[in-house]
């Protein structure tokens, strides 16, 4: 691929606090970019740009780094429309709405289900997100799971088995039995197409103990450690993700003082998940209270059928800010850099020499302008390893 160098920017976030104002965001006025390949290889004032095969000129457009969604469920069929529209008639979510969607699911074609998933990749690139994880979790059988992973892992390295949704409606008399095949049958069907391993450790679905079991099983395979966390209720989620060292405990909506301490004093991340309180009228989770603690905080869409079905990182981001406590510079690092932390990776997440040539363009001057203007579709184009993609 030819050297690309990309000039004429506004206000260009490198998430690299040595860059431009020293905040971390790392902000810098006028600037440019040179990608090399897949490959940032410059980074810093227009003025001081060095030559390169190509230019592209970013008119005065405000650049970010490509946002990196680090939790969503996006292998799955069917529609839950109806459940949307009861719970906006006054019924609460619960986790068992999940089987609706594990039926549709093990009746679709491995087709049908990679064509879901890609229509679904594509319309979070088209709104900036170069770097996706996604889950299994609508199969709850060994095939189904297995299968799930497959297809997921075509599209994206950051996959994450996800067995211990809910209770499979097979085992809905015996959940200790299906403790036993997570951990057993069907992490050794899934592991060899996975990174990470998550639970939803809540009321309704896996307890602390069986949390930890299908937990410490899938670190014994290699996989490391992720875990829906205190979401609907206070509960044990956030610090046995500090003690088995979870990459990210994802929601942390009901914490205590302990866990927001636990959270602040380990390298566990914690990821907020807007989408899914504006979509089930639940309390929004404190960022303010996690950063002011010291946490490491992401955001992310949960992108899933049930409970926030929404690909845009840019809604989640003026959810934050104007519901969660979050500054626009908060909010714009939690969907950057912050995913990437809580991926545990430092190629994504930045525009410095060095990194994954990811990044967004915005019809606008300033990235606060994600938070200024909701629900206007201001990224109007995006690389995705060194290509533009969008």
């Amino acid at each position: 691929m030819p050297t690309t160098l990309i000039t004429n920017i506004a206000g260009l976030v490198t998430n690299d606090p040595s860059q431009g104002d020293g905040t971390p965001l790392g902000l810098l006025t006028d600037a440019a970019v040179v990608l090399d390949g897949e490959t940032i290889a410059w980074v810093g004032p227009a003025a001081k740009a060095p030559a390169a095969d190509e230019t592209y000129d970013a008119k005065g457009r405000a650049a970010i780094p490509g946002f990196v969604d680090s939790h969503s469920h996006l292998v799955f069929a069917g529609d839950r429309t109806q459940e949307f529209n009861a719970r906006m008639s006054g019924r609460s979510y619960s986790a068992g709405g999940i089987r609706t969607t594990v039926a549709a699911t093990r009746a679709a074609t491995d087709a049908e289900l990679e064509a879901n998933l890609t229509h679904y990749l594509r319309e979070a690139l088209r709104q900036g997100t170069t770097t996706f994880e996604t889950k299994s979790g609508y199969g709850l059988n060994t095939e189904d799971e297995a299968r799930a992973l497959r297809i997921a892992a075509a599209h994206t390295d950051e996959v994450t088995f996800l067995g211990a949704h809910i209770v499979s409606p097979d085992y809905a008399e015996d959940p200790a039995a299906y403790v036993d095949l997570v951990t057993g049958e069907m992490l050794e069907a899934c592991a060899p197409h996975a990174r990470w391993i998550d639970v939803f450790c809540e009321k309704g679905a896996f307890d602390g103990d069986q949390a930890r079991a299908i937990l410490t099983a899938g670190k014994a395979k290699g996989l490391h450690p992720r875990i829906h966390a205190n979401q609907l209720s206070y509960g044990p989620g956030v610090q046995l993700a500090v003690e088995l060292d979870a990459a990210s405990a994802d929601h942390c909506t009901h914490l205590t003082d302990a866990d927001v301490d636990a959270l602040a004093n380990s390298s566990t991340v914690a990821t907020l998940l807007p989408g899914a309180e504006f979509s089930t009228r639940a309390e929004w989770p404190d960022a303010r209270r996690l950063l002011d603690a010291g946490a490491t905080v992401a955001l992310s869409t949960d992108c899933n059928p049930g409970s926030s079905f929404t690909s845009s990182v840019p809604f989640c981001i003026a959810l934050a800010v104007r519901d969660m406590g979050m500054t626009p510079d908060e909010a714009i690092w939690s969907a950057t850099a912050g995913g990437a932390a809580a991926l545990r990776r430092t190629d994504v997440g930045f525009i410095r020499e060095g990194a994954r040539a990811d990044l967004a363009l915005l019809d606008a001057p300033s990235h606060v302008h994600l938070a200024y203007r909701p629900g206007v579709p201001l990224v109007s184009e995006v690389w995705r390893r060194g290509a533009r993609v969008a």
